[in-house]
């Protein structure tokens, strides 16, 4: 009889909805789209969000979330972003060296700048590259206009940046910094010779 009575209250008992910790990061929503599916009652509407999360020193990354509504839709995108965070190389607040990404139809050109140039780049681009901690340089978007195409292109090219190290290994040039002097050198055989006459 006991057993019964506990089981009918636990039956009865629904489990606390735990919420995610928020992403490490700043998160930034590039484009927000209306969608629409046509069914037998009418049309089905929902969202489309396109959101990248960067942590401001050389990581980023970019997602795609779809919902009901556009909390949900941009919730979704955050963590998906957040998974897919690529980490690549900055050189004095810019890139390394000119890169090029392509992604279906959409190509994104970039270069390094000088100093106090700024981040010259169409909105899409220049919100990623703003989340990522780049504050100097200049890009051309080419081809397609799709934001969704375009933010896919310039992560690829943050994907194929390199630095000087990873090249000079990638050549079999790379030769490790030699390990720091200690606090206390050997005394030269001069000091020795000088110390010895003193005595």
């Amino acid at each position: 009889m006991l057993n019964n009575k506990e089981n009918k209250e636990a039956k009865g008992h629904k489990a606390e909805f735990q919420l995610r910790a928020k992403p490490e990061g700043r998160t930034t929503v590039i484009h927000v789209a209306r969608t629409a599916k046509v069914v037998k009652g009418g049309k089905r509407f929902g969202f489309r969000a396109l959101v990248a999360v960067g942590d401001g020193n050389g990581k980023v990354g970019v997602a795609i979330g779809k919902a009901n509504q556009v909390q949900f839709a941009v919730s979704k995108a955050e963590f998906q972003a957040k998974k897919e965070m690529i980490q690549f190389p900055l050189l004095n607040d810019t890139i390394p060296h000119e890169v090029m990404g392509c992604f279906g139809s959409a190509k994104v050109w970039m270069k390094p700048a000088a100093p106090g140039t700024g981040v010259i780049a169409g909105a899409g681009v220049r919100l990623i590259l703003e989340a990522a901690g780049v504050k100097n340089i200049l890009s051309k978007s080419i081809g397609s206009t799709n934001s969704c195409n375009l933010a896919y292109a310039t992560m690829e090219a943050l994907k194929s940046l390199k630095s000087k190290k990873d090249v000079l290994q990638a050549r079999g040039k790379y030769v490790e910094p030699a390990e720091a002097a200690p606090a206390e050198e050997a005394k030269s055989a001069e000091d020795v010779t000088a110390e010895v006459k003193g005595e």
